[in-house]
């Protein structure tokens, strides 16, 4: 096809092998057709099969396509244009959906935002909504890690595109070994030499919510759509903030469906295992038949009886089931406060976490090992002493590597990381929506970091992830403490006899840049700038610092 203002865009096409007229499905992408996001969903054939015309097509300077590749800029216009030539193909009955993950998913929005009266629906999965906050950052840290790994990859197949060798050789070991040690980490020599116009070098500038992401932004574009959505996400893909940010706002003032399928998933690939964990067959994606469920309901007009389920749908690992809500749970929040003696970077039996119904507020009053008397002072806080030479590394998780459920009991031994832990639990606990932790902080440099990693231990003392939040403070945030932090929402059953931990550290490294303290923003911080980071956490009296939970009961569904 061609574009209004000239450019080729090139697309397979893929026909069912039966006679009538088709709705189309529609994907644009731009890693090279023949893709197809296979990676997470069946093959177009597939799709063909079951009654649709499916077309993969290559976006504005991508595979074979003209024009030139400007990250997000031309996909609101193009794909007007794309929607309105897929009706309109032979064969088809004018009606068209999309569909597609990650970028994929963003064309889906831009798309929608432009308003193509033959765009019916769209099933888009694991996108950001905004971009700032969604995807590029997260509690104000830049996201080094994925930032730059793709901006790599985007490189590489343009200097695959432009036949320079070279380029290509050097950027595609760059890939495979991230250059992580510039003298500015975050802007490593070799994007700025072999790819000067990545959007990479734009996203790391912008470390504010400014008016550079509001025109970017699918979010500003979408206030007035309203079509059928069915919105998909995973428990450790690290753009499930833009996934939920999208559902709650279609679904809050929309009047179309919006549904809602959280899967046990990191952002590739959406099978039974991610990380250490087997979720077992139940967590095998559902979600190619869902989609045709869907298509057919509203692209072919038969009753599929998608409507009568709930519309939202999550993964509880832990019992491995799916479980059906009728709207994002929200609420019943359960405070788990931080108690400790003082030695939480040392000892695991020091730092406790105390549910807020406990008549154990107050510091432990025996430590194994110390004896009563050397344990009569109060103790409020714990020091935390980060070391830019080892910073605490990322794993598992939504930001870490490798993601999912990992075992992280040897990080936690490290004395640069504080945990916090319950008593075994008396009966299962269901956490069910959105985390967020409360933390009563301070530091001794104008600007720091805090992850915190929410886990669950078992008796054998394995320790295993289940979800967590990063915030990064910088000097002049209107900031005031209890420091809110968001984890990555979660749907677990914490089994009767485990224990949870909350864990604290300050860093989690390269998933964000090592804070250098100085203030300075990753864009232009050195790495022999960095230094040395001392933070306290308040752990009591007028200053609880607590997790909150969102607890469901089992048949509370």
């Amino acid at each position: 096809m061609v574009t209004r203002d000239g450019v080729r865009l090139d697309a397979d096409i893929y026909r069912p092998d039966s006679a009538g007229e088709c709705p189309v499905l529609l994907m644009r992408q731009p890693y090279g057709r023949a893709i197809a996001s296979t990676v997470v969903y069946a093959h177009p054939t597939w799709y063909a099969a079951q009654g649709y015309i499916v077309v993969i097509q290559d976006v504005r300077g991508r595979g074979t396509s003209d024009g030139k590749f400007d990250l997000f800029a031309h996909e609101v216009e193009d794909g007007f244009d794309s929607v309105n030539w897929a009706a309109s193909l032979p064969g088809s009955t004018g009606d068209v959906g999309m569909y597609g993950f990650s970028y994929q998913g963003m064309t889906q929005l831009y798309a929608a935002a432009s308003y193509p009266k033959a765009l019916k629906t769209i099933c888009p999965a694991m996108i950001g909504y905004d971009l700032y906050s969604d995807w590029a950052y997260e509690g104000g840290a830049f996201c080094l890690q994925a930032n730059l790994g793709w901006a790599i990859q985007l490189a590489t197949e343009t200097a695959r595109l432009r036949s320079d060798e070279q380029a290509y050789q050097l950027l595609y070991a760059a890939s495979r070994n991230l250059p992580l040690y510039d003298p500015i980490p975050a802007r490593p020599q070799i994007l700025q030499d072999l790819a000067p116009d990545s959007f990479y070098h734009d996203w790391l500038d912008h470390p504010h919510p400014d008016e550079y992401w509001e025109k970017l932004s699918p979010k500003g574009m979408m206030q007035d759509v309203d079509m059928p959505m069915l919105h998909i996400g995973g428990w450790f893909d690290p753009f499930l903030r833009g996934t939920l940010h999208l559902y709650k706002d279609m679904a809050s003032h929309g009047s179309s469906p919006q549904h809602l399928i959280i899967g046990p998933w990191a952002h590739l690939p959406w099978g039974r295992k991610v990380g250490a964990v087997d979720y077992g067959l139940q967590a095998n994606s559902p979600v190619d038949a869902l989609q045709v469920r869907w298509f057919d309901q509203f692209l072919k007009g038969i009753d599929t009886k998608v409507l009568e389920q709930p519309p939202v749908c999550l993964f509880e690992m832990g019992t491995n089931r799916w479980r059906y809500f009728d709207s994002w749970p929200d609420g019943n929040q359960k405070s788990y406060y931080l108690v400790t003696s003082g030695l939480a970077s040392v000892r695991e039996d020091s730092g406790k976490l105390v549910p807020e119904e406990s008549q154990e507020m107050q510091q432990p009053s025996e430590t194994e090992g110390v004896s009563q008397s050397q344990h009569t002072c109060d103790v409020s806080c714990d020091l935390l002493v980060h070391d830019p030479w080892r910073p605490v590394p990322a794993m598992g998780g939504h930001a870490g590597m490798p993601v999912g459920s990992c075992d992280r009991t040897a990080i936690d031994c490290r004395t640069d990381v504080l945990t916090y832990t319950s008593e075994p639990l008396a009966e299962d606990l269901h956490i069910v929506g959105d985390v967020v932790f409360e933390v009563f902080c301070t530091a001794d440099t104008p600007s720091f970091d805090i992850c915190a990693v929410l886990s669950e231990v078992h008796p054998d003392g394995r320790v295993t992830h289940v979800t967590q939040g990063y915030r990064r403070v910088n000097p002049g945030d209107n900031t005031t403490n209890p420091l809110r932090i968001r984890f990555q929402a979660t749907c677990v059953r914490i089994a009767q006899g485990n224990q949870l931990r909350l864990s604290l550290s300050g860093a989690c490294f390269p998933a964000y840049p090592v804070n250098s303290g100085t203030g300075a923003f990753p864009s232009e911080s050195r790495l022999m700038d960095a230094q040395i980071i001392t933070l306290m956490v308040s752990c009591g009296g007028d200053d609880p610092t607590r997790v909150l939970l969102p607890i469901f009961r089992s048949d509370q569904q």
